[in-house]
């Protein structure tokens, strides 16, 4: 039995309610690979370009921009 049977054989064995995991998991194995290696390529250019990078806050600096007091906590 080739190993294409094979798959077709265990998919037919699976129950309904799982075949969307086996599904999503079929779809990422298909997915373009140069495709996904140019979008993190882009993550990471966008990134190194970035004026903001390195600078840092506080805690308490986040919490207050967010409007949160983390003495309430």
């Amino acid at each position: 039995m080739s190993e294409r049977e094979r798959a077709v054989q265990m998919v037919n064995d699976i129950p309904e309610y799982k075949l969307g995991y086996v599904l999503a998991y079929l779809q990422g194995l298909m997915a373009d690979e140069a495709e996904d290696d140019a979008f993190c390529e882009r993550l990471y250019q966008d990134y190194l370009n970035d004026p903001d990078k390195g600078d840092f806050i506080s805690i308490e600096e986040a919490a207050k921009m967010c409007g949160v007091d983390i003495n309430d906590v």
